[in-house]
């Protein structure tokens, strides 16, 4: 069991580009374990956690509905933004600058072969980062990803999820608002979830919140959840 995760920061990377890396590793991973199912060899399958900023962009899970999308095709491009149906779980959500996007392409076979635990442990991991500035998140059950004051009038999500899992090997992952524009979301039903708001981090602490600190944190609890070790 290879616990050693490889860390990749990709910095600003349109998101089909990065789609299709992500592809690229998947398939990597699944032949590897393919071909030791098949020659009864024994090889090592590596794990990958992407960091990523996309440009402004909408994408649809495989259960989405494009009656989300609250806007025309003319209308995406005056804003600048792209829009993909993906092949992920969930269904409707935007990515953009401000926005910390996490891409774990693990074997879950390395770690633990449990799809559950894997989702509640990326929202743990999400939790205790924002514990360590004083943001309490919470899970809302049924809706996956991490919420501020779920259970009152003015519950608002903070974290999207959506992974993709096949041979247990994942991709896909969360997209954590730290200093995104709001504004964005306004022109969809985030994750098809009507009367809901969502939040950043700046906005619960009233000022701009360094990125890549928040980054190092989450490694740190990743790695302390799953009991890897990043490289």
């Amino acid at each position: 069991m290879n616990k050693e995760i490889q860390l990749q920061d990709l910095g600003n990377k349109d998101y089909k580009e990065t789609w299709d890396y992500q592809e690229e590793l998947f398939k990597q991973i699944v032949d590897i374990k393919i071909q030791n199912r098949r020659a009864e060899t024994n090889l090592e399958t590596p794990n990958y956690f992407l960091f990523v900023e996309h440009p402004h962009v909408y994408t649809l899970g495989k259960s989405g509905d494009m009656s989300n999308l609250l806007l025309s095709e003319k209308q995406l491009e005056a804003k600048g933004a792209t829009f993909y149906k993906i092949n992920r779980g969930g269904d409707i959500t935007y990515h953009g600058p401000g926005q910390i996007v996490g891409y774990p392409i693990v074997d879950l076979e390395n770690f633990f072969t449990d799809i559950h635990k894997y989702l509640r442990f990326l929202e743990e991991v999400i939790i205790a980062t924002l514990a360590e500035y004083t943001i309490t998140g919470t899970r809302s059950e049924g809706e996956t990803g991490v919420w501020l004051d779920v259970g009152t009038p003015f519950a608002r999500k903070i974290c999207a999820m959506g992974v993709r899992a096949s041979r247990w090997v994942t991709m896909h992952g969360f997209a954590l608002n730290v200093n995104a524009n709001l504004g964005y979301f306004d022109n969809i039903i985030p994750c098809g979830i009507k009367g809901k708001a969502v939040t950043s981090m700046h906005v619960e602490l009233g000022q701009t919140v360094n990125e890549a600190e928040v980054k190092a944190k989450i490694i740190k609890h990743f790695s302390i959840l799953f009991e890897g070790n990043f490289s």
